[in-house]
């Protein structure tokens, strides 16, 4: 692996994925952009913490340090929107989900840097999650890739009102059996957070490509509102403010829900056929 691509092996027939936990910028990047914060302000803060149980399971574990501002691995690499008619950002995206412009006047992004921001870290982390679905799947007959994300509850360019505390996707049923839908559902429907299936974030590129549940590959995203594992100042957030400290007594409650749907999600692998 290379140093900003990180993958723990594990046997059990679970891929778990963390794709914007990662915040290291490359100089050359860093140096056009307005500032290293707003750059880092869209990242999935403390995921990887709160899923660090992950590997103790037996999943499988794939990390980018890599920040999403430099490319964002979850998006669809021509460049065609995910989310038609919706604000979104882009695969390298030139603005915060609050719509702030990330690069500096007259520094902004040639379109001609894509192909090369592609190659270097785009590829080689679907690679990487190609890799770890055939090595896995040479041992269990169903596998499951999951996909964490979290973001900001209230970004009212994104959606309206606040967001729940669970957003399960699942490319509106398509990327895996209704059956591991169902279970991850019931962990979510029983902890007393709130959870949606399917509604603002279907699930992105991981999920939609990746996802072949004729074949054993199951796919789902889950997207956390920050406020479930993490102390949140709903609305506009400044430097300086966010994001909070990571406070593992803030977030047990739900990494607890997070443990029981990863083991929902294993305990549905292990009893597929």
């Amino acid at each position: 692996m290379t140093s900003w691509l990180t993958v723990h092996r594990g046997d059990a027939p679970l891929i778990v994925s963390f794709p914007h936990t990662g915040t290291e910028i490359p100089a050359e990047y860093e140096s056009r952009l307005v500032s290293p914060w707003l750059a880092r302000k869209d990242a999935d803060w403390w995921i990887d913490k709160l899923y660090d149980f992950a590997a103790g399971l037996g999943a499988t574990t794939i990390h980018t340090a890599i920040s999403r501002t430099v490319i964002d691995v979850n998006r669809n690499p021509t460049g065609v929107s995910l989310y038609p008619g919706q604000a979104t950002t882009e695969l390298c995206p030139t603005t915060t989900f609050d719509g702030e412009p990330l690069y500096k006047a007259g520094a902004g992004l040639d379109p001609a840097e894509l192909p090369e921001r592609r190659a270097r870290y785009f590829d080689p982390y679907h690679a990487a999650i190609e890799q770890e679905i055939a090595r896995l799947r040479l041992i269990h007959p169903t596998v499951v890739l999951y996909d964490c994300h979290s973001i900001r509850s209230v970004i009212p360019r994104l959606f309206e009102g606040e967001l729940p505390n669970f957003n399960i996707g699942t490319n509106s049923g398509a990327s895996c059996d209704p059956a591991l839908t169902l279970a991850v559902e019931a962990e979510c429907t029983g902890s007393g957070f709130s959870r949606v299936t399917n509604g603002r974030f279907t699930g992105g590129w991981i999920t939609r490509r990746h996802g072949d549940p004729k074949n054993g590959v199951h796919t789902i995203q889950m997207e956390l509102a920050c406020r479930g594992y993490m102390p949140e100042t709903l609305g506009p957030v400044g430097e300086g403010e966010w994001p909070s400290a990571y406070d593992p007594t803030y977030a047990q409650p739900m990494r607890d829900v997070l443990t029981a749907i990863l083991n929902s999600c294993l305990t549905f692998a292990q009893q597929a056929t």
